[in-house]
């Protein structure tokens, strides 16, 4: 698969998004990432559906949330409605995980699951079948610029084994501390979809070499 690169919106000018997301296009990017924290699960707010739905007019490139919520359940729809092409939501949220991904699936958007660091790949073992992302968390969810949780690739090459083994295509997306240093190491254990916020938004010479750079740095693995 092609590396795709997705900008995680959080790390924008929030004074500006619509904008931001514009330029993101303009960049190169290939979707735009919206991380939804809820106070709850994770210990930051962030984006309601209102401000995605303002934002969508911006852009033409795919809009996916990234529920970082206790309750995906209540929320995912207004979500799908304000723009959203896919949803991914966290397996460590969901007790009928098979249900809820079932049904953004009926309501029209494509389905992820995501893990945070200290979750094992066989908690998703189940659902795969039902899902177009996995997400893979590199640091733990709540705030932007962390340090990447290198230790985390050899489970990044178990899910790209068991990718591998189902019979429709899977983005393996990972999420955290992605910048040139680290995207090496998740690629060459098997993710092909990079999000990416603080090396975007904050490169010295702007996003379209921000996501150029990122693209070249892996570019042999």
């Amino acid at each position: 698969m092609a590396l795709e690169i997705a900008p995680s919106i959080m790390a924008a000018d929030t004074a500006k998004l619509g904008e931001e997301c514009e330029t993101l296009e303009a960049a190169g990017a290939d979707r735009v990432h919206w991380d939804i924290m809820d106070g709850t699960f994770v210990p930051n707010l962030t984006f309601g559906p209102d401000v995605v739905k303002a934002c969508r007019k911006y852009s033409n490139l795919r809009f996916e949330a990234h529920l970082m919520v206790a309750d995906p359940d209540k929320c995912f729809l207004s979500y799908i409605e304000a723009g959203c092409d896919s949803i991914m939501i966290h397996v460590e949220t969901c007790p009928h995980l098979h249900k809820s991904l079932t049904a953004i699936a009926d309501a029209g958007a494509s389905p992820g699951v995501a893990l945070n660091p200290h979750t094992p790949a066989v908690a998703i073992a189940e659902v795969l079948s039902l899902v177009d992302t996995v997400l893979v968390m590199t640091v733990n969810p709540g705030f932007g610029g962390q340090n990447y949780i290198a230790s985390v690739e050899p489970k990044i090459a178990q899910i790209k084994r068991m990718i591998d083994a189902v019979d429709h295509r899977i983005d393996l997306e990972v999420d955290g501390g992605i910048k040139l240093e680290t995207a090496v190491g998740a690629v060459t254990a098997g993710a092909n979809l990079l999000v990416a916020g603080t090396a975007i938004f904050k490169h010295p010479t702007g996003p379209a070499n921000a996501i150029a750079s990122l693209r070249e740095s892996v570019q042999h693995e």
